[in-house]
């Protein structure tokens, strides 16, 4: 893909020595329709498996298109793929990342199916949101998200570290090879999405983040056949986040550091 000069600026973030207690253990997940992501405090990444349950003689998948469809089938996997990897009367700490929008409906769910795990509180992150952190992107400007998961595509606005519109669009790269999707679709859809948020802007807040630039996350980072026309059609820097498919969970562990050290630095319930 076509890259013109970084977006964002990066800068070494210093994180605390995690302590070393049962009481204080701490996890970081990214629950995307197509692959579960966990971060262990002081252990680090411990997770990138497939998102699915086994109730009974056939795959099931909990997540779909950025919704938890089955609770219960979400908790049943979070506690065979974590259960045994916690204290036994350690209760931890929990930052779970979340699409922007149909937020309050995933973060209910996710908060139900977490109950598993025996957290003492669970946080919650809108995902573009985790990305931005993972990248050390300066939030005293504006700065456009766009995550191309395997299900769902998401084009965020952020101003000062904070929501202000988003996009989605129920495609992803999974669609391309399975449903036989050109790649040209995911493009279109996201010049349609950042095109709308232009039109809807009454200020300048969406045409500052683009002469910034764009942050891009998720697998479909990678991926030249989707991503190499968008500098042109966008008429704006185009950079993929370092490691774009695990920058949602990597973000959501720098929060579970702060939020330890201190509790509401989170901003997020």
């Amino acid at each position: 893909m076509t890259v013109v000069r970084r977006p964002y600026r990066t800068s070494a973030v210093r994180r605390s020595p995690w302590p070393r207690c049962r009481r204080c253990s701490g996890i970081a997940l990214d629950l995307g329709s197509s692959r579960t992501r966990a971060w262990i405090a002081g252990r680090g990444m411990v997770l990138d498996v497939p998102t699915v349950t086994f109730p009974g003689s056939g795959a099931i998948h909990p997540i779909q298109r950025g919704a938890i469809v089955d609770t219960s089938g979400t908790a049943r996997m979070l506690d065979r793929l974590l259960g045994h990897r916690l204290p036994r009367f350690g209760r931890p700490l929990v930052v779970v990342t979340t699409p922007v929008l149909d937020g309050p409906a995933f973060r209910e769910a996710a908060h139900t199916a977490v109950e598993i795990l025996r957290p003492r509180a669970v946080h919650t992150v809108p995902g573009a949101r985790a990305v931005a952190l993972a990248a050390g992107a300066d939030h005293s400007r504006p700065l456009l998200v766009v995550d191309l998961g395997a299900h769902l595509t998401e084009v965020v606005l952020l101003a000062e570290g904070a929501v202000t519109d988003a996009r989605r669009t129920a495609l992803g790269v999974g669609d391309l090879g399975a449903y036989g999707t050109p790649p040209g679709d995911l493009t279109d859809a996201v010049v349609d999405m950042v095109t709308a948020m232009l039109r809807q802007d009454r200020g300048a807040t969406t045409r500052t983040a683009l002469r910034r630039g764009i942050l891009l996350s998720g697998g479909g980072a990678l991926r030249p056949e989707i991503t190499h026309g968008l500098p042109g059609r966008l008429g704006c820097p185009v950079q993929p986040v370092p490691s774009p498919h695990t920058a949602a969970v990597r973000g959501a562990a720098g929060l579970l550091a702060a939020a330890h050290h201190h509790p509401l630095a989170t901003g997020s319930g």
